[in-house]
């Protein structure tokens, strides 16, 4: 008798997951989705309104975050973001950086409009995952810790958090939380993208940073 086999919905989103030195956007990036507004206008929300994006590529991104970082430290992360049109969304790369996550510049960058944001992070051990409306945080939460959501309505994305296997009810004792810990450690970061799929209908593939794009700087909070 032969076993019926489902696709796993992970899969596309491990590109995302790899260790130091073994994927494109390194171990420190974040991805956010904007609907509501093109990718100038996107640009000039992350300037503050003093940059209109300059037409680039990925490689071109990096380079300018990567000098950001050299320069900085990389204590305020990379300085810059890359922004193209997906469907009804825009996609905005963020490479060593973690602003767009921080509750007070996303809820500033969502004003008007629509924001989901994932970052990774793995030296902060901070993965994180925003959902805003125009100036609200409807879903939050830490991307290890499904079960601690926060924001206006935290239940809000249960269902597809439930189709993706995130153990939604917080544990009740030592060994609850060591098995949640040990579910949520190595996919974290590949569930906390396939929830954005399933959210906006924009996977979020490696082919993507072959596009085109919009650079601009991210302006100091």
């Amino acid at each position: 008798m032969s076993r019926m086999t489902t696709s796993d919905p992970l899969t596309p989103f491990q590109w995302l997951n790899m260790n130091e030195g073994g994927g494109a956007l390194g171990v420190i990036f974040s991805v956010a989705f904007f609907r509501g507004l093109d990718p100038a206008e996107v640009v000039r929300r992350f300037s503050r309104g003093e940059d209109s994006g300059q037409e680039s590529d990925f490689s071109g991104l990096d380079d300018k975050a990567y000098e950001f970082v050299n320069e900085t430290d990389g204590g305020d992360g990379g300085g810059y973001v890359g922004v193209f049109q997906a469907g009804e969304w825009c996609v905005a790369i963020e490479p060593y950086g973690w602003m767009v996550t921080l509750h007070e510049v996303v809820t500033e960058l969502s004003r008007g409009c629509e924001v989901l944001a994932v970052t990774r992070h793995d030296y902060a051990a901070e993965h994180s995952f925003e959902y805003a409306i125009d100036g609200t945080v409807v879903t939050g939460y830490r991307l290890r810790h499904p079960h601690e959501r926060y924001g206006s309505d935290p239940d809000r994305l249960n269902g597809f958090m439930r189709e993706l296997g995130m153990g939604l009810d917080k544990p009740e004792d030592e060994a609850a939380w060591d098995a949640a810990w040990e579910d949520n450690y190595d996919t974290a970061v590949p569930r906390g993208f396939a929830l954005a799929a399933k959210v906006t209908g924009v996977p979020f593939s490696p082919d993507m940073l072959d596009r085109p794009m919009l650079v601009g700087p991210v302006a100091e909070r």
